[in-house]
């Protein structure tokens, strides 16, 4: 079996199970959060380090293992190598401290017959969509994933992939931190935007200042979630400053779960 390596554990996360755990239950234990959904199909989550955005993705991936789903599919942007479209990770499973990951071929052969998708494996050394994969297999551990790691592609196509994608028990992914490396007070103006945009369904509020590192990924997925009724809740936004204490290059981490109702 061709097992996807992970790239990034004991960097972006602990590299061992245990040191996960106790992450992800000093988060648990800190959760204040009283939003619900009830029909989950998509979130924004962020992919730093697991010290500085893990709280905000642990929110999400929570409320989603409540939920009856049996695919996973993790869009993130391409950090490290430019490619025309998408790619899509065609490996047997993923490796996580928690065990390997399953991949759901059936829908990753659909995807290749209805789009113009590819397979660039050194894409797919992306921290994105890897930092995803321990949460899934913590949380969910019997759901299949599938990776897609974009680069050069235009948010109405990716939107239609991710139309493509919201078949029954199956959820989306979208990764994307927000703005990068300004002040705290240009980082919060900035990330207002994004997250107003987000809030509203608004793809033209996004396109005027919100700087997150995934926007078309968002974008996509505003671009759908208007043409199809779902409703976003902003689950949680916080700084890299509220870890760091540093105020002077900040990184924005935001939330957001969309549902159905």
């Amino acid at each position: 079996m061709k097992i996807k390596k992970s790239s990034f554990a004991g960097m972006f996360y602990p590299n061992s199970q245990e040191d996960i755990i106790k992450m992800i239950e000093y988060f648990n234990t800190i959760d204040s959060s009283s939003i619900g959904c009830q029909d989950i199909k998509a979130m924004i989550v962020p992919h730093a380090g697991y010290i500085y955005s893990g709280y905000s993705a642990n929110l999400a991936y929570k409320r989603l293992s409540t939920q009856d789903i049996k695919t996973v599919v993790v869009i993130g942007p391409s950090h490290r190598v430019y490619f025309d479209g998408v790619s899509v990770a065609k490996y047997d499973g993923y490796e996580t401290p928690f065990g390997d990951l399953s991949v759901d071929d059936t829908l990753i052969q659909g995807l290749e017959s209805s789009f113009d998708i590819g397979f660039y494996p050194k894409a797919h050394q992306e921290h994105s969509t890897e930092v995803q994969m321990p949460f899934i297999k913590y949380y969910m551990p019997e759901v299949n994933v599938v990776e897609l790691v974009y680069a050069n592609i235009d948010a109405k196509r990716l939107s239609e992939i991710i139309s493509f994608c919201m078949q029954e028990s199956i959820a989306v992914v979208i990764s994307s931190d927000l703005s990068h490396f300004y002040d705290i007070d240009k980082v919060n103006r900035l990330d207002s935007i994004c997250i107003k945009a987000i809030d509203d369904l608004d793809v033209d509020m996004l396109n005027q200042g919100c700087e997150a590192c995934g926007k078309l990924g968002i974008e996509a997925l505003l671009i759908y979630a208007k043409q199809y009724g779902l409703v976003s809740h902003i689950l949680d936004y916080r700084t890299s400053a509220d870890v760091t204490k540093d105020k002077s290059e900040v990184v924005g981490y935001i939330s957001a779960l969309f549902c159905k109702e």
